[in-house]
């Protein structure tokens, strides 16, 4: 069987688990400054399979629950079908394949700031034809716009790569600029990504150092205060759940996105 051939067979798959959209990169023509090696993550690795994945319309509420809970959704669903096309590339081809999600786990330390993935899902998608960056320093989709995400099956499989998408698809109209809270997005090209998570998940990993540090100068009295504090109750929550987003103004506000 030509590797062509192979190649439609896992798109075929692929959309049949409701994918939206599917590309393919040669492990060569992946680049992501900031990620670590391929070879480091898989060794013997040829082919990123990437799946991109529609955003719900949940994005557009002003209620984080719902908003946040349509990612989750998403997150869940991708992560279903990230592990049934490994085991189907095993099954099918004897062919070994690991996942790449859509969030965490990943790297939780000083350098990171628990922002850099070990496989880039932007990178990867524009490698695989799938979109180019827009100014929000997203991918965006010739499709879905900003409202898209991603994620990769790397495999020892060789399968023709996809060609770049060569269209620029971001007009620089730059509302994603102008309705960043956190002026995340002043310099182009580059995310202030402290600011932005500052935004964006004010219950992460900030919050809670920001909490336990006035926590541990505090009384009993200012301690039982804390606890009945809101933002406590929202520390909790965010701990408890995961990653919580606050903001999704870059997605919701990008006209490419429907927004």
């Amino acid at each position: 069987m030509s590797s062509e051939a192979r190649k439609e067979i896992v798109k075929e798959f692929a959309e049949g688990l409701g994918v939206d959209d599917v590309g393919f990169a040669a492990a060569s023509s992946y680049d992501s400054p900031r990620s670590p090696s391929l070879e480091s993550v898989f060794p013997g690795v040829r082919t990123l399979v990437v799946l991109a994945y529609a955003e719900l319309p949940s994005c557009e509420s002003d209620n984080m629950m719902i908003a946040m809970n349509g990612r989750l959704d998403l997150m869940e669903f991708s992560r279903s079908c990230n592990y049934k096309l490994a085991r189907f590339l095993g099954r099918e081809f004897g062919a070994k394949a690991m996942t790449v999600p859509v969030s965490y786990p990943l790297l939780m330390s000083r350098e990171t700031q628990g922002a850099i993935g070990d496989v880039s899902a932007r990178h990867s998608a524009v490698a695989a034809g799938l979109g180019s960056f827009g100014r929000n320093n997203l991918v965006l989709h010739p499709r879905f716009g900003s409202r898209v995400i991603f994620t990769e099956v790397l495999t020892d499989l060789e399968l023709p790569g996809d060609p770049p998408l060569e269209e620029r698809l971001c007009d620089d109209c730059m509302e994603c600029v102008e309705t960043c809270p956190s002026g995340a997005l002043e310099v182009e090209g580059r995310t202030d990504v402290l600011a932005c998570l500052k935004a964006c998940q004010p219950y992460g990993i900030g919050g809670n150092i920001r909490f336990w540090s006035k926590w541990a100068a505090a009384d009993e009295a200012q301690r039982q205060a804390m606890l009945a504090d809101d933002g406590y109750w929202k520390l909790y929550h965010a701990g408890s759940l995961g990653f919580q987003y606050f903001c999704f103004n870059c997605i919701k506000n990008c006209p490419l996105g429907g927004g």
